[in-house]
């Protein structure tokens, strides 16, 4: 394969119920060997997880984006900046349970007189 420098290979030692899984993922590179060792890979594989289970998780839970109607044009790209916008803005001030700290915000708001 053209500009494949490294392949590699993982098999997860047991799943959440500790039962063995007979899992294996591969993946194709183009980093080097120097960047492609498998401590590195693994770290890039959790790094990335750590990204999916933190803030699309969010999304997909929390704002329940998968039901979401907004689908034509340009909107769901914006609602998405929104809704990453609002996590973060919770995240900053340290708020580790998103819900709860958007129903907070939204009492806030309705006792300002701005409908949620």
């Amino acid at each position: 394969m053209r500009g494949t420098r490294s392949s590699s290979s993982a098999t997860p030692p047991t799943t959440p119920s500790r039962k063995r899984s007979a899992h294996t993922a591969f993946g194709l590179t183009s980093l080097t060997g120097r960047y492609a060792h498998p401590a590195h890979i693994g770290g890039y594989v959790r790094g990335h997880w750590h990204i999916e289970n933190t803030l699309h998780w969010v999304r997909d839970v929390t704002y329940n984006e998968d039901q979401s109607r907004a689908r034509t044009g340009t909107v769901p790209r914006v609602m998405a900046s929104l809704r990453n916008l609002a996590t973060s803005a919770h995240r900053q001030a340290g708020h580790t349970n998103i819900a709860q700290a958007l129903r907070h915000t939204a009492r806030a708001l309705t006792l300002l007189g701005i409908p949620t």
